[in-house]
């Protein structure tokens, strides 16, 4: 029997579980400040809960965002060092898309498409926050498939449709946060994102341009300029 491990740390920490088309588990810690003290501790809290273990993990799916630097690296290093002392294939999903997923079929992945928004379009947008007053940001078509992006940029800028996910609140929507569990179960249908990360911008820490001396100077005498 297949089991599918996903993980998503594009926000806070998200894990999930899902086998034969069901999701079996769906757990979080919120605290956006914990992603490397509490990912590993979390799946291991699920699994067991769950009554698995790593060695029956048969495939993993990982959210690589987009996402501020460091909680989302942790995510996406976790997931290929699991996949390669396991073994097991891992696929990279725009983390946005799974909310697009929960947007469009409430029911499940394998649900029917919300009806369409009143403008006729069904069109929506996924945010989530991107800090500096900016958001994450990717626009769907009504059953859920990506029309553009993602992007970042200020929340102001955001096209004038219905707004979902993680940051919807940011511009002026109702948050959802991701699905753990609903990643494990639709990451192997969504479109494949890669493995490297989508930061979309520069870390917050930046490499100095210039070096610095460590050598002492030498004293000049009265009068002398350097």
């Amino acid at each position: 029997m297949s089991l599918t491990l996903a993980i998503d740390t594009s926000t806070d920490v998200r894990v999930g579980l899902a086998a034969d088309g069901a999701v079996l588990a769906s757990a979080a810690v919120t605290d956006p400040r914990a992603h490397a003290e509490q990912l590993m501790p979390l799946i291991g809290a699920t699994l067991q809960g769950a009554a698995r273990g790593l060695a029956d993990v048969t495939q993993l799916v990982v959210g690589v965002g987009p996402g501020p630097f460091t909680g989302l690296r942790v995510g996406v290093v976790t997931a290929h060092t699991l996949a390669f002392a396991l073994g097991v294939a891992v696929r990279g999903v725009c983390s946005l898309d799974v909310a697009a997923v929960a947007h469009a079929r409430p029911a499940g992945h394998a649900g029917h498409a919300r009806p369409a928004f009143s403008d006729g379009a069904g069109e929506f947008l996924v945010v989530s926050d991107a800090r500096r007053h900016e958001v994450y940001w990717a626009r769907y078509a009504a059953d859920g498939s990506r029309l553009a992006g993602p992007f970042v940029g200020p929340a102001t800028e955001l096209p004038d449709l219905p707004v979902t996910g993680p940051g919807a609140t940011l511009a002026g929507g109702t948050s959802t946060p991701l699905d753990g569990g609903l990643l494990a179960l639709a990451g192997s249908d969504l479109p494949d994102a890669g493995l490297s990360p989508l930061y979309l911008r520069r870390p917050d820490a930046a490499v100095p341009t210039t070096r610095k001396s460590t050598l002492l100077q030498p004293r000049l005498g009265p009068g002398l300029k350097r």
